[in-house]
């Protein structure tokens, strides 16, 4: 019966050895390993042994990538005007043992320091700054913490300016402004399509008015054309008959005037008010010349025969 009690006593005392030695780290935690009160090793992820009822566990660290909200906060700008601001800031811990023993509560310094260095960083900057250039800020804020967390074994990976809010005067300010500058751009916008408006008419009243002096000009050649044509012909004409009666054929004469007399009578009968015909010449000079046509004609027949 003792043996018995020993022998379960035994197995016990070493199933609590086994468990105090055997130590198992979840993935994405680092242990650190303390003896006698002193760091001593660090713990990965994965089954770990450690010297049973000698070394402890310290600190079980988180070394996943961490978001930490920064609580809301005003500040003052350059410009004395007030703003709220919050933000996020993702940090993760590159080494367990600094962040276990190199710091206390290191989400409460990590957000401390975050609100300080966004209090610095806004007051710098006038209003139009700090609502213009988030980009900038966020970028100054990351270098600056991440600068001032290497000692914690902390690497600073993203700093996030979530709200920045104005007070409300300002805001109905900022309205107004975006108003008449919109308003200011419309009137450009408006005033630059009146004027490309005349331009435009203006170069097509020049073209139509070049164009339509070529059309006269073209005109005005084919007249003159035509009327140096008719000339040459008639002076011709004239030729003719001034040496048919050189040569003693006066009947050419009384051919000639007559054709001019039945072309005149031809466009005063076309004319579309002539309604009433005048003629206040001596008939018989229009007989004499009709005459001359008939013995013209009675000539060429008497040629054509003969």
């Amino acid at each position: 019966m003792e043996s018995l009690v020993f022998l379960v006593a035994l197995v016990v005392l070493v199933l609590a050895v086994v468990a105090a030695g055997v130590k198992t780290v979840p993935q994405g935690f680092q242990w650190t390993v303390e003896r006698f009160g002193r760091y001593r090793t660090t713990l990965m992820p994965g089954l770990n042994l450690i010297v049973p009822f000698i070394d402890r566990i310290g600190h079980r660290i988180n070394v996943q990538e961490t978001v930490l909200e920064i609580p809301s906060q005003s500040v003052i700008t350059k410009d004395n005007a007030s703003v709220t601001v919050d933000g996020i800031v993702f940090y993760q811990v590159l080494q367990a043992a600094r962040a276990a023993y190199e710091v206390q509560n290191l989400q409460g310094a990590v957000e401390n320091m975050a609100l300080t260095n966004i209090r610095t960083a806004i007051g710098a900057l006038d209003l139009d700054e700090t609502l213009s250039k988030r980009d900038e800020i966020n970028d100054r804020l990351l270098q600056v913490l991440d600068a001032a967390t290497q000692p914690w074994g902390v690497k600073i990976t993203r700093v996030e300016l979530k709200d920045i809010s104005p007070p409300a005067n300002v805001v109905a300010s900022m309205a107004m402004q975006l108003t008449a500058e919109r308003e200011r751009r419309a009137a450009i916008l408006t005033a630059e399509g009146i004027k490309q408006a005349a331009i435009l008419k203006a170069e097509g009243d020049k073209q139509s008015q070049i164009l339509a002096a070529e059309g006269r000009l073209a005109a005005a050649n084919r007249d003159a054309e035509a009327r140096e044509r008719l000339a040459t012909a008639e002076a011709e004409a004239t030729r003719v008959v001034s040496k048919a009666v050189e040569d003693g054929n006066v009947q050419a004469l009384n051919y000639f005037v007559a054709q001019k007399y039945v072309d005149a009578l031809n466009q005063i009968g076309q004319s579309p008010n002539s309604k009433l015909l005048l003629m206040p010449m001596e008939m018989s000079s229009i007989v004499s010349a009709v005459s001359g046509i008939a013995e013209l004609t009675r000539n060429a027949k008497l040629g054509e025969t003969k």
